[in-house]
Parts: C-alpha cells; structure tokens; sequence
C-alpha cells in the first residue's frame, strides 16, 4: 500500500459520516437543508439546521452523529463536545465522537481518564492515531519511558515508524533532551527526518539549544533558498545575531496532542482528503488555540471549499505582531478576491503594502490584483516597488517581470513591455507562457514574425496541451498567409478550449480565408454565443452581414486615412 493510501485508511475511518434518513416527518425540511448544506461544506448552515431539527428530536442518534461533523468542522468544538457526550450517553458512539472526547479530556489535563479511553475495548480510535496520542498522554501521566516505549513499538509499516519517531523526538525536546532529539531529527542513511515545515522550526530551536549555531543556520539557511518565510527568517537573524533559541516548538504534552492533530491534518490535505484535514486541524486549534500554523490550515481548506465568509474569520484571528501575520493577510486578500470582493483585497493588500513594505511578495500580490482589476498603472507602480527590493533577479522572479510587461502592453507602452518580457526570458529561458505572450504581441502587431512563430512553436511543443498557445500558432499562420497551415492548430484549440469567443472567431476566419464560408459563418455565430466582448461582437456581426474580405478592406481604408492625418 502507498504511503497516501496507508494514510486514507488509517485515518479517516468513521470521521466523515454517510447521509442519513430523518426519522421523522416534522423535521424532514431542516434534515434535508443541514445535509444539503453538508454536501456543499456549508457548515454553518448545516449546524444551524441541524439544531433545528435537533430541537424537535434531541435524542436522535443520526441527527446528533451528523451534527457533530458539521458544528467540528465550522470550529465550534465546545458545542462539538457537548453532541459527543450526549452520543456517548446514547452508547453508539463512532471515532469523531470518541476522538472529540478524548480531545477534550486532554485539554483538561485528565490523562489518566485519556490513557483509560485510548485502552477500552471497543474504542474506534485506529492504530496510528492510538499509538501518537498514547505517547503524549503517557508524557502527560509523567511516564517518560513509557511514551518513548509507545513510540518507539511503532515500526510497521514505515508510514507509522516515520510518525513514531518524529514525535518520539518531540517529547524528548519537550523534557529537554535535545541530544536524543537530535539524533532522530538527523535521520540516518535514508536522509533527515523532515515530516512537515514545522520538524525545520523544532530541529533549528534545537540545534540552538545544543550551542552548534553553525548547523542552525546551515539548517535554516538551505530551507529558506530565497523564499519569503518570515517566521523562518526571524530565526535565521536571531541565529546570526548571536541569540540561543528558546525551544518553544512544543512544551507539553497537550500541545504534543495538537502537533498530532495538525501533523496528520497536513498529510490529510497531501492525500487530497480536505474534510478530515479541517475535522483534525480544529482539533489542534482546540487544544492550542493561538498556535498559528493550525489556524493557517483551516482556513485554507475553507478558502479551497469555498466557504469565503468562514475562511476569512479565521485568517483574522491572527494578531498583527504573530511572525505569520503576513501569510494571514495574503491568504485573506487571495479570499476576499474568491469571493468577488477585490476592493476589500486590495485594501488588506495596501495595509500590507505599509506594514511590511520590505517584502516584494507583497507588492507582487498587490500588483496581481490590480492587473486584475484592470488598473494597469496601479500595477505597474506596485511591480516596480517589488523589483526595486530585488538585489539580484533570480529564476523565480521570471513572472514578475512577465507580470509587469502585461501592464505595460495593455498601457501602450510597448517598448518598455517587449523589454521586461525578454527579461522574463532571460530569468527562465523557453518559459512557454512568456513565449506565447510575447510571440503573439509580436504577431498582432506585425512585427518580427520569423521570431514570433518561433516562439510560439517552442511554446507549444511544451505546452501542447494549451488551446491558448495553440491559438497563438494558428494565428500567427494566418497573419502570415499561411491559411492552410493555419486550419489544424486553430481546430485543435477550439477542441481544447470550445467556448472561448476568441478562439472560435479565428477559427472562423481561417475557415473563410481557405474557401469554408459556411463553416466559418458557423464559427462566428459560435462565438457570439460566448458573449465576446463589445468590440469583438460588433465586428463579428459585421462580418456575418458583409463577409471578413469586406470587412479587411473598410479596416485597411481606415488605417491608410489615420496614417494620412484624415
């Protein structure tokens, strides 16, 4: 079994429950509604309509059972626990009440009544999860070599000893054995043990701790590979100042639990199971509840399900001092533009733009947002902020360049486009998509065809999947006179892409440039069907009155008068 699918069954088990059938006539309609809203990852509603129902029927297993995914899931675990109890209470308990329970009894500290619910026979907790909890709740009872027992019992298949191991290594950290953690988090022959981004934090505290500041920054800095990751940056500076790390990864056995929750909710999210990632990242959050990464977690599985509204309140309970503020805000204007409210993104986008005015990703983000937005020059402005903070272009910094030379072709400013777009190309040579741009401008303004057809047959040769890039190759036949060349690449793009307007009026112009004037009157219409732009509909339609000769000529005749000063 792979490592994903060893993941899927062990962990998701009974979380996720199956549609039920309402017992009852009297709250068929809020039953139907909460499970509708289930189905779309409505939460909210499906919690409000679900305690409706549960006010008719309080005592209805299913009703209580889907309740409780719901009311976890829009992170209202308090109230989770409560449905949990009352499950319990009824004796059919499944692992997400069991879990929420045990949860709860390790947020209180009661490990012995934990160690008592992970023992019982017939508890649905699967082995991987029993085994990491155990070892915490063991650490928790004050029974060291009984939770480095635990984990280290963890052996088969190699999923699980990599998770035992990892937090073996935690709980050694956490009584200040950071030799012992070490040791592990160094890994052996097979390379280091790097579960997550957060073994990169525990393993550089300690590393710190250990007074070998040399490997810490060696550490950090081959993590960091010019990436903006301020909470890792901060480390790095304080390494280099001279400072010892205070190892605050995780410093007891309840924030062990959550470090659990969180490291199966991310490879959850790896194994495409989003649901049962946001089900054990609100549990983290439950039992560290300022600890960010978790809340980060949950709120991008929300953005992802497009629960906009939900997602946006937990990016904002990020403080602005937290290291991780910064991906808070990004996440929470990529939100606000999900759920079509660019003004309110560009604001959290501008307040940015103030607070943390050293990091080009920022400007860079406020930039794609106003080219979005259509306001080029407010773009532009914001790219050249980011370029300004660049020292030294690197490869990844290709589409910024790309970016701004969108904004200055859409301005007029074609000479200052063509440049940043060969810049683009000199940062990432062959990219296809700078390739595609570029060659088709080249094209549209008749200008350096050889070298435009070249590149945007090298585009499509990588990307030949692209009805975009494949459009571009037509085209530039077509422009070229090439008009049986043209045919096959432009009805393969309309294959790859159907209704896109564009694509299917030039379709219909090589159509009529090599005799097909049925067909080509055909595509027209087709392409009027998929709401062109004002423009691009007028001469459509005009071109469906008099024909695309006509039409050529009445354009040349209005060029040749322009050029005359006319």
């Amino acid at each position: 079994m792979s490592f994903k699918g060893f993941l899927k069954s062990s962990l998701v088990g009974c979380l996720l429950l199956a549609p039920v059938t309402a017992s009852s006539d009297g709250i068929a309609g809020s039953y139907l509604s909460a499970n509708f809203a289930n189905s779309q990852n409505d939460y909210k509603s499906a919690a409000r309509y679900f305690s409706e129902a549960l006010d008719l029927d309080p005592n209805n297993l299913f009703l209580l059972q889907n309740a409780l995914l719901s009311v976890t899931a829009k992170g209202d675990v308090e109230e989770a626990v409560k449905i949990a109890q009352k499950i319990s209470i009824l004796g059919e308990p499944n692992q997400l009440s069991d879990l929420i329970l045990l949860t709860d009894a390790i947020k209180g500290g009661d490990y012995d009544a934990s160690a008592r619910m992970l023992s019982k026979d017939g508890n649905t907790f699967t082995a991987l999860m029993r085994g990491l909890i155990s070892g915490w709740v063991e650490l928790g009872r004050g029974k060291m070599a009984a939770a480095t027992a635990i984990f280290d019992e963890m052996k088969a298949p190699p999923a699980v000893q990599l998770f035992g191991q990892y937090h073996k290594a935690l709980t050694l950290a956490t009584v200040g054995d950071f030799g012992g953690a070490d040791k592990i988090l160094q890994g052996d022959e097979r390379g280091t043990l790097r579960l997550n981004r957060g073994s990169l934090v525990a393993h550089a505290q300690i590393l710190s701790q250990l007074d070998r500041a040399a490997d810490a920054q060696k550490l950090l800095e081959d993590s960091l590979q010019g990436t903006t990751d301020l909470q890792l940056q901060q480390l790095l500076d304080q390494v280099k100042a001279g400072e010892t790390l205070d190892y605050t990864f995780v410093s007891n056995a309840s924030e062990g639990a959550a470090e659990v929750f969180y490291t199966l909710a991310s490879a959850l999210l790896d194994d495409n199971n989003p649901q049962s990632s946001l089900l054990y990242a609100r549990l983290a959050e439950y039992l560290r509840p300022n600890y960010t990464p978790s809340i980060l977690l949950a709120a991008d599985i929300l953005r992802d399900q497009e629960q906009y509204d939900l997602a946006t309140e937990i990016y904002a309970k990020v403080s602005p001092d937290d290291v991780m503020y910064l991906d808070a805000e990004l996440g929470r204007s990529e939100t606000l533009i999900n759920a079509e409210k660019p003004d309110a993104a560009i604001e959290v986008l501008r307040n940015l733009a103030r607070t943390h005015s050293n990091i080009p990703r920022v400007h860079m983000s406020l930039g794609d947002v106003l080219r979005g937005e259509e306001n080029y020059a407010d773009a532009r402005d914001a790219y050249e902020k980011a370029v300004e903070l660049i020292e030294t272009p690197q490869r990844n910094h290709w589409f910024l360049y790309y970016a701004m030379a969108i904004t200055s072709e859409r301005l007029d400013d074609w000479d200052r486009a063509e440049a940043d777009f060969r810049t683009a190309l000199e940062l990432n040579p062959g990219q296809p998509l700078v390739l595609n741009y570029l060659g088709y401008s080249l094209v549209e303004k008749n200008i350096k065809l050889d070298e435009a057809q070249d590149m945007i047959k090298s585009a499509v040769e990588q990307r030949p999947e692209s009805g975009y890039i494949t459009d571009s190759l037509g085209w530039i036949y077509y422009t070229l006179g090439k008009y049986e060349d043209a045919v096959a690449p432009m009805e393969l793009a309309v294959e790859l892409i159907p209704d896109d307007p564009i694509i299917n009026d030039h379709l219909g112009d090589v159509y009529w440039m090599v005799g097909r004037q049925r067909e080509a009157e055909f595509q027209w219409k087709r392409a009027l069907s998929f709401e062109p732009e004002d423009e691009e509909a007028t001469r459509i339609r005009t071109k469906l009155q008099v024909g695309l000769d006509k039409v050529l000529e009445n354009e040349k005749a209005l060029k040749t008068a322009k050029d005359d000063g006319n």
